[in-house]
């Protein structure tokens, strides 16, 4: 797993947390954000996105890496993810969803760091392997990584 650095992690959660903020959950009320770490040194952060008819909605992280990709990069560090119902005071740790693991799978290696946090001072680290065994990626396909 790559080396994160402490000060790093916490601007991470403390960034997913303004995005959290953001969030547009008026059904679920359960608000996420994220902040992606790009190779670059760029923090891309997102917020998730509900909407009336469900399947239309977007996960915080798959806004995050969406809103990376559209700007050129492709390569990344680190997410810190945040969520839930409540204020920030309430939070527990908010694990991404399987169709955003396996975006993440799609840019990042299975060492990717994944950091799970309530505030910067309670951080969990998985990598993306350890959330996404045995997962299908873009070398399985011909012609591609």
């Amino acid at each position: 797993m790559a080396v994160i650095e402490v000060d790093m992690k916490r601007k991470l959660v403390e960034m997913a947390l303004d995005a959290r903020d953001l969030a547009y959950a008026p059904y679920s009320h359960h608000r996420v954000g994220a902040a992606l770490l790009g190779k670059n040194g760029k923090i891309y952060t997102g917020c998730n996105v509900e909407n009336a008819a469900f399947t239309p909605s977007n996960c915080a992280e798959r806004t995050a890496v969406f809103k990376a990709v559209s700007e050129g990069e492709r390569e990344f560090q680190a997410i810190a993810i945040v969520g839930g119902i409540g204020d920030r005071s309430e939070l527990s740790i908010c694990p991404p969803c399987g169709v955003c693991r396996q975006v993440l799978r799609e840019f990042c290696p299975l060492d990717f760091p994944i950091l799970l946090a309530k505030d910067p001072d309670h951080i969990e680290s998985y990598t993306l392997e350890e959330l996404l065994p045995l997962s299908f990626g873009p070398e399985f396909l011909p012609g591609e990584k």
